[in-house]
């Protein structure tokens, strides 16, 4: 391997992890990060000079991003449905303190109040908040002044501030009441599910018209825990399903697998105070692919129409 190619492989991690928060996408990410290093290498080839490699290759994937985001709000309007973000799960056996960072700034909740913020608030915030950047820097990413990067950044802040849930919970906490949560659900405890509830539970479902999910979200620990016995029913008659337990975005959760072991869908667990506080499922397909083999949504809406 040359060291140029070293170089690109050392940037992609911190490029991705930029345009991931931006988009809220993983494939979008992705391409992002693949024409921003691109990119790198042709001023490389072309001799120009740079200082700070990760800097350029940070400043090259967020105008890239904020390009894309500009384009992807368009398709967003007309989206089925509720729109949340691509999820990343990782093992449960991953470094604790990683998890931590990584729930404090990508989890599904705080990427989807990004959605709120213009492209440029967007930016300013998390290359400023989350990835230490100086107004001065992030003032030249943007192509602003740092005064305005300031303010960016500000108005950004205070607006994800104001909807950003206000509850405290352990690492401890947060997996004792995920694994009652998955163990009630498995087993069709559902009285015991609805205990574990906060009572003004939010309930989130994305499945962009391609799988069965809820349109709207759903409030209220009575409507959660009916809505998820729905669920469950509606997986036992596919053909039964079950949980394989995962970080999600940073957050207790778990892959739910058909019987062959495909991806249905991926659900994320907010936690505090002692209760769930909100639950996010994401099953469109087309979010899941990057997460293993994804179960077939066709077939398995047949088989519910065949069961009724």
């Amino acid at each position: 391997m040359t060291s140029e190619s070293e170089l690109l492989e050392d940037l992609r991690p911190r490029a991705f992890a930029i345009a991931y928060r931006m988009l809220g996408s993983v494939s979008e990410a992705e391409d992002v990060v693949q024409e921003a290093l691109i990119r790198v290498h042709a001023a490389i080839d072309r001799g120009e000079e740079i200082s700070s490699p990760r800097a350029y290759a940070a400043t090259i994937t967020t105008r890239l991003a904020i390009d894309e985001l500009r384009s992807a709000r368009a398709r967003r309007e007309t989206y089925v449905g509720e729109w949340l973000p691509e999820p990343i799960a990782t093992g449960p056996e991953d470094d604790p303190e990683g998890r931590v960072e990584m729930a404090d700034s990508l989890s599904l909740a705080f990427l989807t109040l990004l959605e709120s913020l213009t492209p440029e608030q967007r930016g300013a915030l998390l290359l400023h908040d989350v990835f230490d950047y100086g107004y001065r820097e992030v003032a030249e990413i943007l192509q602003t002044s740092e005064e305005n990067a300031r303010q960016l950044a500000s108005r950004a802040r205070r607006h994800v501030q104001e909807g950003r849930p206000r509850f405290e919970s352990s690492a401890e906490e947060r997996e004792r009441l995920a694994e009652s949560f998955f163990a009630a659900a498995e087993n069709g405890e559902f009285e015991a599910l609805e205990s574990l509830l906060a009572e003004d539970v939010e309930l989130h479902g994305d499945g962009g018209g391609l799988a069965p999910a809820i349109k709207h979200p759903v409030f209220g620990r009575v409507k959660a825990a009916k809505m998820l016995t729905n669920w469950w029913q509606l997986g036992q008659r596919m053909g039964g399903l079950r949980f394989r337990r995962v970080v999600v975005n940073g957050q207790p959760g778990a892959e739910y697998v058909d019987p062959d072991g495909k991806l249905i869908g991926v659900l994320a667990l907010d936690i505090g105070e002692g209760r769930i506080q909100a639950i996010r499922s994401v099953v469109n397909p087309e979010k899941l692919g990057h997460l293993g083999p994804v179960a077939d949504a066709n077939a398995l809406l047949a088989r519910i129409r065949e069961s009724r």
